[in-house]
């Protein structure tokens, strides 16, 4: 069994589905208002971000979090930004493959100090290019990674 009973292939359709038309700070900021609602409606410990590259467009931490949040944030956005696919996705696909979390970072040449294949960092794409990431940090990984992906769902339901 994988972490949080997620598989590469529901992954990788997730990242395919949940697209945007365009990234721009007002969706960013729209996206990152929808995570912290859902999180505050539950009294979540997290902390969010919305970056578009490497720009923090929205940071909000709520109650309970800290800056040790802010260090995993980091982290998993750069392996993200580094991979191009969510860091549950990426964690996943490493488990699949019987690929220890160590061993994996010097496959990829990626510092561990630097870098989390811990869930909860999810790329924002434009035309299936990645422009962006959401990110959230202060609950379970396969949580922070269901609470990335329930903001930005929400802010596309918006329509």
């Amino acid at each position: 069994m994988t972490t949080g009973g997620f598989n590469s292939k529901e992954l990788l359709a997730l990242e395919d589905e949940l697209t945007l038309a365009v990234l721009t700070s007002k969706e960013a900021v729209e996206i990152g208002e929808c995570v912290v609602k859902i999180a505050r409606e539950k009294n979540l410990p997290i902390a969010t971000r919305v970056y578009i590259g490497d720009w923090v467009v929205f940071h909000v931490s709520l109650p309970g979090s800290d800056a040790e949040n802010d260090r995993w944030m980091g982290r998993k956005v750069r392996t993200v930004a580094a991979k191009g696919h969510s860091s549950m996705c990426l964690r996943i696909l490493a488990e699949e493959a019987g690929i220890s979390e160590k061993d994996w970072y010097v496959q990829n040449n990626l510092a561990e100090s630097d870098h989390a294949i811990h869930g909860g960092a999810f790329p924002l794409r434009v035309d299936g290019v990645h422009v962006g990431t959401v990110v959230v940090s202060g609950i379970p990984q396969a949580e922070d990674h269901r609470l990335a992906v329930a903001g930005l769902r929400e802010f596309l339901a918006r329509g």
